[in-house]
């Protein structure tokens, strides 16, 4: 199977995982924000290590075994980091956008209009994601593309989980609640496409895509999910939840790697 394929499949299985998080909402049942907090925690964790273990320090191997020299990996890989917490960075400047379920940053949103910032927060979200669990097997390890993906999509649960809630309480029947919560985990695999074939283009890009991917993902992280999993009084959960995601993670890489 071609590392395109591979990349487009897992991608949108992480992706999909938005649905599943919200699944609760088609039954009636709900979450509590204690529990979805510590599964957000979790899942920053998850992503925190496959960051480091399966997108950085491979790049720097890469770019290690390309110009002969570590200071020079480590220093592209550094500047790659950069360009992709920078990428991140200048989405949200340029669109409107809400943080989970906060509220719009500046003017308040009309109710009409609320289901489409959600779709472009979790579009700022997802894209980069399916981007990363891409550049992870356009690289060529499948190992390192499974645990992307694995720690992406348990991310994407809980946020799946949020924004269906979050409609609900807007009065969106259950069924398009959950829908629409689905939907905004289907760019994941348009992001997945396009990394997987940047970075099998040509090898010297997958130094920079790796590190590129981290950085985003390293972003997303600090700017968007922990400051959510500490909103709410839950600081404490979330940061256990977030050291075991982290060594759950660690312990899947080392192994499969």
């Amino acid at each position: 199977m071609s590392v395109l394929l591979l990349g487009l499949l897992a991608s949108l299985a992480a992706g999909l995982m938005t649905g599943v998080g919200a699944l609760p909402v088609l039954v009636g049942r709900s979450v509590s924000r204690q529990a979805n907090d510590t599964m957000l925690g979790f899942a920053a964790g998850v992503m925190l290590s496959a960051s480091f273990f399966s997108l950085i320090l491979p790049g720097i191997d890469a770019a290690q075994d390309l110009y002969g020299s570590v200071v020079l990996a480590a220093l592209l890989s550094g500047a790659g980091i950069a360009l992709g917490a920078l990428a991140v960075a200048a989405m949200n400047e340029a669109l409107p956008h809400e943080h989970f379920i906060e509220g719009r940053e500046g003017a308040e949103a009309a109710a009409l209009a609320k289901i489409w910032l959600f779709v472009i927060a979790i579009t700022i979200h997802n894209f980069p994601e399916g981007m990363a669990v891409g550049v992870g097997f356009g690289g060529g390890n499948v190992a390192n593309g499974l645990s992307l993906a694995t720690g992406i999509g348990l991310q994407n649960a809980p946020e799946g989980l949020a924004v269906a809630v979050a409609l609900r309480g807007q009065g969106y029947s259950r069924l398009r609640a959950f829908a629409i919560a689905l939907a905004t985990g289907l760019i994941e695999p348009v992001g997945g496409l396009i990394g997987a074939g940047a970075v099998s283009v040509s090898v010297h890009l997958l130094p920079w895509g790796l590190a590129f991917a981290a950085g985003a993902m390293i972003y997303i992280i600090s700017h968007e999910i922990i400051p959510e999993t500490h909103r709410h009084g839950h600081q404490n959960r979330a940061t256990a939840g977030l050291t075991a995601g982290l060594i759950l993670m660690m312990v899947l890489d080392v192994t499969l790697g």
